[in-house]
Formats: C-alpha cells, sequence, structure tokens
C-alpha cells in the first residue's frame, strides 16, 4: 500500500469497515497503473470481482469516496495564503455499441454524464485537490423539453452547479479563516443568480478597504463574463462600452496558443495560429442590472457592483479574431499590480481543463465498462483522486523542485527508478523532487530537451512503470525478504 493513501482516505467511512479497506485497495491499484483496465490493475480474478462488487455496492456512493480526499484538501488548503477553486464542467461521453449507459449528451445519439469539478489550486498551480464533484446523467424526457427550462428557478437548472461551486468555496473560505479563497469560473458561469450571492451585503467595491466588509467569510470570485450586460447609467450603456471607455491600466504582450475549430461558430471557438498580440487592459468599477427571470415565483434580484477587467487587442492581424477577455470580479482594481493579479489568478483557471485531460486520456474514464451509470461515477470518484495524485507531483516538482523527493516518494520508489534511469546506485539521500520528477517522466517518454518541461501523459505512464520497479525493488533489491 502506498504511504500516501492512509493520509489521503483518513476518516473514510463507507458504513463497513471492509469496504472502507477496499477503497484504499482499490486506490492503491489504480493510481499504481492509472491508464490501464480495471482487471489490468488489480492483482489477479479475486481482486477484480471484489472491485466489480465494491462498485456495485449501494453504500458506495460519490460524495462518501470523496468525502476523505476533501477533507484532506482542506488540511493542504489551511497550509496556504491564498488558494483558488476552479470549476469547470466536461462531457464524459460512454456511447457504446454494445450497451447504453447514461443520459443524452449534446444530443440523443450521443450518451454519457456531465461533470462538474472544483479544484482546489495554489496561485502557483500547484493542485491540491478536489473539494467538490457533481456528476449527473440527464433524462431523456426532461432533454426533449430543454426549451421549458427557461421558466424553472435556478435551483432545478443544471446551471445551479455554479452556485453550488461558490457555496462550498465560501464554506472552505469559513473553515480555513486564514486563507484568502477566490472562486474562479469561466464564461459559463456568467449567471447573474452568483453575483448576487456573492455580493452579501451590497457596497461599492474597487479598493482593498471598499470590500473587506462585504467578504465577512464569502469566498472571492472572478467570472469570465459571455454577457454584455445592462450596467447603471444614465445613457443606457452596456459592459463593453462601458469598459472600452475605461482608462487604460497598461498595454501588455500576451502569447496565443494554437486552437482548432470547435463545433459551434461562436468567436471562442474559432481556429487560430499561435502568434504574439498586443493588448490594452482596462479596468472600472460597474453597477449591473438585473435580468428579468420568468416563472411562477421569480427569484427577486438587486443591483450589483462588481468590478471588471477588459482585456482586448486593439489591431488584430487582419483575418483574426481578436482577443477579448472580460472579466467580472470583487477583488480590487484599484491600482495596476492589483489588475495584474486579477488576470493571473484567473490564467490558472486553465489548470482544471489540464485536469480534465489527465483524467480522461490518463485515466482512461471514458473507456470504462460497468454496465450502469451508478457504477461508472462511482469509478469516476476514485479517478478524481488518481488524477489529482498525477498533476500533484508533476507541478509540486515543478514549483518545489528543491525540495528532498522523499517528502511525496517512497524510497522503494525513487531508489528503484534512479537505479534504472541513472545506471548507478541510489545515493544514501534523496535527491531533489525537481531531479525525481525528471527521471519518473523520461519513464513515460519525457526527452528532457533544453526549455522543455514534463508534461501530464509522460507523468502518467512514467508512474505506472516507477509502481512495477518499486515492487520488483521490494522483492528482489537491497533488503529483499528472505524466503525459508
Amino acid at each position: 500500500m502506498q504511504e500516501w493513501i492512509d493520509e489521503e482516505l483518513q476518516g473514510v467511512d463507507l458504513g463497513d469497515k471492509r469496504l472502507n479497506k477496499r477503497f484504499a485497495i482499490l486506490l492503491d491499484r489504480l493510481s499504481a497503473k492509472p491508464n490501464v483496465s480495471i482487471p489490468a490493475a488489480c492483482k489477479g480474478l479475486g481482486e477484480t470481482i471484489a472491485a466489480y462488487r465494491f462498485f456495485s455496492n449501494g453504500e458506495v456512493s460519490s460524495p462518501k469516496l470523496l468525502a476523505p480526499h476533501a477533507d484532506a484538501t482542506s488540511r493542504r488548503i489551511a497550509e496556504h495564503n491564498v488558494v483558488l477553486i476552479a470549476q469547470d464542467t466536461t462531457e464524459l461521453e460512454w456511447t457504446r455499441r454494445q450497451e447504453k449507459v447514461g443520459g443524452p449528451l449534446s444530443g440523443e445519439d450521443h450518451v454519457g454524464a456531465y461533470a462538474h469539478i472544483c479544484l482546489a489550486l495554489t496561485p502557483d498551480r500547484v493542485p491540491l485537490g478536489v473539494v467538490r464533484a457533481d456528476i449527473w446523467t440527464r433524462d431523456p424526457d426532461s432533454f426533449r423539453k430543454r426549451k421549458e427550462c427557461s421558466k424553472k428557478p435556478i435551483e432545478e437548472k443544471e446551471s445551479f452547479r455554479w452556485l453550488e461551486g461558490y457555496r462550498t468555496s465560501s464554506e472552505l473560505a469559513g473553515q480555513c479563516p486564514d486563507t484568502q479563497v477566490v472562486c474562479l469560473s469561466d464564461s459559463e458561469g456568467d449567471i447573474y443568480e452568483c453575483f448576487d450571492e456573492a455580493v452579501g451585503d451590497e457596497v461599492p467595491l474597487q479598493g482593498e478597504s471598499e470590500i473587506s466588509n462585504a467578504r465577512s467569510r464569502r469566498a472571492d470570485w472572478i467570472v469570465r463574463a459571455c454577457q454584455d450586460r445592462r450596467v447603471d447609467s444614465d445613457q443606457g450603456q452596456k459592459l463593453y462600452e462601458v469598459l472600452g471607455q475605461a482608462d487604460t491600466v497598461k498595454q501588455a504582450v500576451v502569447e496565443v496558443s494554437v486552437r482548432q475549430a470547435k463545433g459551434d461558430k461562436s468567436r471562442r471557438k474559432q481556429s487560430r495560429k499561435a502568434r504574439q498580440a498586443e493588448v490594452t487592459i482596462r479596468a472600472a468599477c460597474v453597477k449591473l442590472q438585473p435580468p428579468p427571470r420568468r416563472g411562477p415565483s421569480p427569484r427577486k434580484l438587486r443591483a450589483v457592483h462588481v468590478n471588471a477587467v477588459l482585456v482586448r487587442e486593439e489591431s488584430p492581424p487582419e483575418g483574426t479574431v481578436p482577443i477579448e477577455w472580460m472579466l467580472l470580479t470583487n477583488l480590487p482594481i484599484d491600482h495596476a499590480k492589483a489588475v495584474e493579479r486579477v488576470i493571473d489568478y484567473y490564467c490558472c483557471r486553465w489548470e482544471i481543463e489540464i485536469f480534465f485531460r489527465t483524467l480522461k486520456s490518463g485515466c482512461q474514464v471514458e473507456e470504462l465498462q460497468l454496465e450502469t451509470s451508478e457504477r461508472m461515477v462511482a469509478c469516476m470518484s476514485v479517478y478524481l483522486i488518481v488524477a489529482w495524485r498525477v498533476m500533484y507531483l508533476l507541478m509540486l516538482g515543478r514549483k518545489c523542485p528543491e525540495i528532498p523527493c522523499d517528502v511525496v516518494l517512497e524510497d522503494s520508489e525513487w531508489r528503484s527508478v534512479y537505479h534504472l534511469v541513472r545506471g548507478k546506485n541510489p545515493p544514501k539521500t534523496a535527491p531533489s523532487l525537481g531531479e525525481a520528477i525528471v527521471m519518473i517522466a523520461s519513464l513515460g517518454g519525457y526527452l528532457n530537451r533544453k526549455n522543455d518541461r514534463p508534461g501530464p501523459k509522460a507523468m502518467w505512464i512514467g508512474i505506472q512503470r516507477m509502481r512495477d520497479f518499486a515492487q520488483a525493488w521490494i522483492t528482489f533489491g537491497p533488503g529483499k525478504p528472505t524466503y525459508v
């Protein structure tokens, strides 16, 4: 059993000690071999049958499985001055020729589930863990009537998950009073009810002193806007017009990554080439007007003050879509460094996209064949912890390369990898974590070229090979057991 698992599952309660023990064994097996099937990860037929029975048990649910990991994450959060909670949703496609598992996705020809994840990160992008996971399947009958959704209160919509994610962030802010918790949402989280929830006792924003009383143990927040909302002005202006007339905070050059076109024709999903873009950054405090809400008992929404930051490419190359970000927040924007901090924090949200890639490509969760949605969701919950562990080792090695690697790796792990990669006996003292991560990633195909860094794919393959070598080290290496 890997040493980190005991601490991660401290306080697990599935209602039966045997289930608790089986959970620990499964987490050990799946994290040691994240990208293979359950039978390949387990040790023999007996363990494989026990694994399938575990996921079929009615007492095994996603909230119970993630509860000890969320508690461990909360303890890690309390060790930092600032923690970011990135929330986002991803599709899990389980369309099979031989079986139908889950509900409709974008259309009824594709079935599966949706997962809305809240991932805790440091501003250095080191993932601390999953603090909330909502995994659900759509009912086909309700999906066919989705046009009626606009008449429902937010509590009955799928978009309610964004509000619940913010509430979870605020709970963490209360549990960790010495940590500033900032909730990050992309444009799908541009929901007025979330703003109304977050402002508390409404006061004008902009500077540090003005927002301190508004927090009152609520989490801070940053949302990328997707709607050009009405603002409280005599001219009847809208958000983008007001920010376009605001004073320039600074100008900057940003690296634009390459992107392939996706599905619809929205500007955010058009193809683009990698290039450098000169952008202008503007910021202002605005008062948003609440949108109308229909339904039998619509929620009464207030006008709210928010701080807004607009990052815009004024003169894009001909034929290219200009870069444009509108960030809404309650964080201060009263000087250039504060505005830069808002942008830097939001950029950390990209780590949850890498987390989803690790979950799907590294842990192969879309290839699971467990026959029912309930089993798939339970298994998914275990793989959320596995995906976090892969990213945690990778990013900790990037941000804290100088610490000894035995802080997070077992002796059998780093010693066996060192012996294999370096071709000589390991030293008495553990090498640095940065050196160890490079060696592990090299087992997954990382070439250690100049100005290159290990990625998650090399890491999850390297971890799998490392665990095999560690077991061989224990069995056949120095200090091996003597059998009579």
